[in-house]
């Protein structure tokens, strides 16, 4: 599984490479940036449809450095209605979280670098 090295505001190195855009982390360790959201800073099962599709025990979600990207309730009923847990957090703790499942569970994980 990828391992995420460093985050600060708008930027995020895993596996010794640097991203500036957003980011998802497939549980197959495929990385998708930049990934964009229909809607800004809202985030629904749509956006996360590839992800989904791969079947992961959990997502987590990093929301950016204060939060600003909100994940709506119907993403959540999605995940839950197919047993895939959804953890959302501000990106910081978010990596940490993603980290520390990583090699444990199957995990997939969406990441809003900047606000």
């Amino acid at each position: 599984m990828p391992m995420i090295e460093s985050y600060s505001f708008g930027r995020m190195v895993i596996d010794g490479i640097r991203y500036t855009k957003d980011v998802i982390i497939f549980p197959d360790s495929r990385i998708l940036s930049p990934w964009w959201r229909n809607q800004g800073h809202v985030l629904t099962a749509d956006d996360l449809r590839e992800l989904i599709a791969t079947a992961p025990e959990v997502v987590v979600c990093g929301t950016g450095a204060m939060g600003v990207m909100r994940p709506t309730p119907e993403l959540q009923e999605n995940l839950a209605a197919r047993n895939i847990e959804f953890i959302a957090q501000k990106s910081v703790k978010a990596i940490e979280t993603y980290n520390n499942l990583s090699g444990r569970k199957r995990v997939g994980g969406c990441f809003h670098l900047t606000c």
